[in-house]
């Protein structure tokens, strides 16, 4: 793993990916070539790890809530499905590409403050198919959702 301070990007990993993140050298690159995404900026998520095989990250509940106050559902996949397909696309590789051809989730218990984080670990890494799972945890390590995200990988087209 390397540093992500070694990484000079000038796309939205640098807002999205801390400087103290732990990244293989896979994701470096990646995180170079495209970034993380907009969504991601916008939800305040934030990479703490990244690798084929596990990543790491959070995102605020605050201003990511249901009108009741509570996490939305829709975020606890955001955060799963940035986590699962930037993982599936370290695991393609360079001309190569993820993307997401099923996803679930089962949310288990609210959260209405603090931070979310999602733990994403590979069940399947094969050439044409990436599947993960992200555990979603709140502040005191209590169960929040799980998601699981399978991602299609091809070659990369123009």
């Amino acid at each position: 793993m390397t540093d992500a301070t070694t990484s000079s990007s000038s796309n939205d990993a640098e807002r999205t990916v801390r400087p103290d993140a732990a990244l293989s050298d896979d994701a470096v690159e990646l995180f170079r070539r495209r970034g993380v995404g907009a969504l991601a900026e916008r939800m305040g998520i934030e990479i703490l790890e990244m690798s084929a095989e596990r990543a790491v990250g959070r995102m605020p509940v605050e201003g990511n809530t249901q009108p009741v106050g509570i996490l939305h559902g829709g975020a606890h996949v955001v955060l799963a499905e940035t986590l699962g397909s930037v993982a599936a696309n370290v695991h393609a590789g360079a001309g190569r590409l993820a993307m997401g051809i099923e996803l679930n989730a089962s949310h288990s218990r609210s959260a209405t403050t603090g931070w979310v984080t999602g733990t994403c670990t590979a069940v399947h890494l094969g050439r044409t198919l990436a599947t993960h799972q992200v555990v979603m945890t709140d502040d005191d390590g209590r169960l929040l959702s799980t998601v699981r995200i399978t991602n299609y990988l091809t070659d990369a087209r123009g």
